[in-house]
């Protein structure tokens, strides 16, 4: 049985939050954010990514993604 890949999706990116600060809500943002990080925008846009590729960033909104996309996976 094959299990499958928990992927962190442009809504995980504007549901985000980091204490009292907003996430990246707006589109020129969340790419700007990508590319800082070498992250595949289009892939992201698309079909998300894998939540491992968030969780190896050294970066406090990545990990706030990584942890939304488990959430969610873990809910259903």
């Amino acid at each position: 049985m094959s299990t499958n890949p928990i992927l962190v999706t442009v809504a995980h990116a504007r549901a985000a939050k980091l204490g009292e600060q907003q996430g990246v809500l707006c589109a020129a943002g969340i790419r700007t954010w990508m590319v800082r990080h070498d992250l595949d925008i289009r892939q992201f846009l698309d079909a998300g990514l894998p939540v491992e590729q968030f969780e190896a960033l050294d970066d406090a909104f990545a990990q706030r993604l990584a942890a939304l996309a488990r959430e969610d996976a873990a809910h259903g």
